[in-house]
């Protein structure tokens, strides 16, 4: 049962709610390198992104000193459908575990899209609304940001095409089928609807695409219909900003009842989630106010922070979108198609690369049977079918439990639980049925692909 008076979830007023997105830049000592210009090899300037993002989403894509700022009142309304989530004390799993470990996990599953994508995604799609625009592209890896986009555009009546990568198109047809309900088209990537599409199924016949792939198709529409912007899900400043509100209401839930956490964990594709959730936390640590020990998780099949390399890379298969200094495998790798879509870029946040450079987190990868494994524990014991990417979050925070388990420690961890599992029944069939495998690559593999890296720096 409850210990300290601590509930099973804590819950955060509406007049609680974060006022204004935070920008973890402001508080970085050494800023994220800049995107460059392919052509020029020079930073790139808001009259050159702004063919292909929103004019606002430039601006906050290129604030790197704005401390916060201010969620704009209809987002805020709209936030209110589903936000606070709650902060969970996983006082089962503890049980379970028998950890003297205390567990709290952000649980950010509880809107229709299943996940933490509609924090930028309403937000990206309301910037566009009041630009006047028709609709917006987008790729989508496990269908969680293509879902949550299709949403936030049928809300503003927006236009909305989305790019999702060939594997789970095929692996998530239900979750197609939601976007579809939305009134969102979605193209299996990659495909022979763009010039780019075509090149990479020539250069790749029968390929599963990748993150890399559907951004390319994404932004060669967007750029060739009038009207039309760009917009992603992860990886970006800007995506980054929106989705601080899962760490501000984290910290506030906390600090509620005095909770100060030794470990945070999550997940880690593109960054979204990870960013979002450390964000409050990461700003007291660069400032000297509190230190935490923050560990991002991914797949062992595209392991961008931990086998990658920190240099400048095209952000898209290919080659077209603008170059970002990032741990990544190179814009030409294809992970295998393993069951955890959404962490399956090639590369990784420029605001979370910098931070992970200079000593600030930790990265840890695992593979995909072992975090299936954590899922099916977790769900057992704490009600909760969670999704493929949240497990690998849940696996870390488990094995650290155990630690605690044998030294006898107290420690305090918080991961995020970025959202459910429930269209992933086929990656849950395959681990039930024993036909999942952990495909690896090889150094041989990821030299080749460092290979292409363009030399810039």
């Amino acid at each position: 049962m409850a210990d300290n008076k601590i509930p099973y979830k804590i819950y955060l007023t509406e007049e609680e709610m974060p006022k204004a997105w935070y920008n973890l830049r402001a508080d970085m000592k050494n800023k994220p390198a800049p995107l460059l210009n392919p052509g020029t090899g020079k930073p790139l300037t808001a009259e050159e992104l702004s063919p292909i993002f929103c004019d606002e989403l430039v601006k906050q894509e290129l604030d790197d000193e704005t401390a916060f700022i201010e969620i704009p009142a209809e987002i805020r309304d709209f936030y209110k459908m589903y936000r606070p989530s709650p902060l969970v004390r996983a006082y089962c799993l503890e049980k379970k575990l028998q950890t003297p470990a205390k567990i709290y996990y952000k649980f950010e599953g509880n809107n229709t899209s299943g996940s933490h994508k509609l924090n930028s995604a309403i937000a990206q799609a309301y910037y566009a609304k009041k630009q006047g625009l028709k609709g917006v592209t987008t790729e989508t890896g496990a269908g969680q940001w293509g879902t949550a986009l299709s949403m936030a555009c049928s809300y503003f009546e927006l236009d909305c095409k989305v790019y999702m990568v060939k594997v789970s198109y095929e692996q998530k047809p239900f979750r197609r089928e939601v976007m579809r309900t939305y009134g969102a088209s979605v193209v299996p990537s990659p495909s022979e609807t763009t010039e780019v599409g075509r090149k990479i199924l020539e250069m790749h016949p029968g390929t599963t695409g990748s993150l890399g792939c559907a951004i390319s198709e994404a932004v060669e529409v967007a750029t060739k219909n009038p009207g039309y912007r760009y917009v992603l899900g992860s990886v970006l400043n800007q995506v980054l900003l929106h989705q601080s509100v899962i760490g501000l209401e984290t910290k506030a839930a906390l600090d509620k009842y005095d909770i100060h956490p030794d470990i945070i964990i999550g997940c880690a594709g593109g960054g979204s989630n990870l960013g979002g959730l450390i964000a409050p936390f990461m700003g007291e640590k660069l400032r000297g106010k509190a230190d935490y020990r923050i560990i991002a998780v991914e797949p062992a099949s595209c392991p961008s922070f931990t086998r990658g390399r920190f240099a400048y890379d095209f952000c898209d298969t290919g080659m077209i979108c603008p170059l970002a200094k990032m741990y990544t495998l190179g814009s030409g790798f294809i992970p295998s198609p393993n069951h955890a879509g959404g962490l399956r870029f090639h590369g990784m946040s420029t605001v979370l690369s910098q931070l992970y450079h200079d000593g600030f987190m930790e990265a840890q990868s695992v593979e995909q049977t072992s975090v299936f494994e954590a899922a099916e524990q977790f769900a057992r014991v704490e009600g909760i079918l969670p999704a493929p990417e949240s497990s690998h979050a849940i696996r870390v925070a488990i094995d650290e439990a155990l630690k605690c388990k044998e030294t006898g420690e107290e420690k305090t961890i918080v991961f995020g639980l970025t959202g459910t599992g429930y269209f992933d029944m086929v990656a849950y069939e395959k681990y039930h049925d024993g036909l999942m495998s952990d495909e690896i690559p090889t150094d041989e593999e990821l030299e080749k692909s460092f290979a292409t890296l363009p030399q810039i720096g």
